[in-house]
């Protein structure tokens, strides 16, 4: 399994949701954190910053997978506040990745993305920090 695979499938646990930046970040991080051995990760190199653990890379794979017809960042005015959320296409491909998942792996993906999208901003931040404090290091962020 690559970084796409791994993105396509855990946003496909949403059927269709978009996501914050910081969810997909958080997202990403978990599964590295708690299932990388189940799914072939680590696949990102998080390190504490602002609101908790970050990679831009996570951003790179997004912007890929949406050359790709895949995913999608959809821009929200005035504010430019942006979410992102898989096409039809990439739901498909994510789907199939995540039913082929080890049956612990995919159904861990699915609870999680559940609870991560249920969460505020900051109790997202807040959880991640009392799970991984490390991860609080450089935070601008006061839970």
């Amino acid at each position: 399994m690559d970084r796409k695979e791994i993105v396509l499938a855990a946003l496909a646990a949403s059927n269709g949701a978009e996501h914050t930046p910081v969810q997909v970040q958080k997202l990403f991080f978990v599964v590295d954190r708690e299932i990388s051995q189940l799914v072939g990760g680590p696949f990102f190199n998080f390190v504490a910053y602002d609101y908790g653990p970050f990679d831009s890379d996570v951003y790179n794979v997004l912007r890929q997978l949406g050359e790709d017809g895949n995913a999608e960042t959809l821009y929200y005015r005035p504010s430019g506040f942006r979410r992102y959320k898989l096409t039809a296409q990439g739901q498909e491909k994510g789907t199939s990745i995540l039913q082929g998942l080890d049956k612990k792996a995919s159904e861990y993906i699915v609870a999680l993305s559940g609870w991560i999208r249920k969460l505020s901003f900051a109790e997202l931040v807040s959880a991640i920090y009392k799970a991984y404090p490390e991860m609080k290091a450089n935070s601008v962020f006061r839970s």
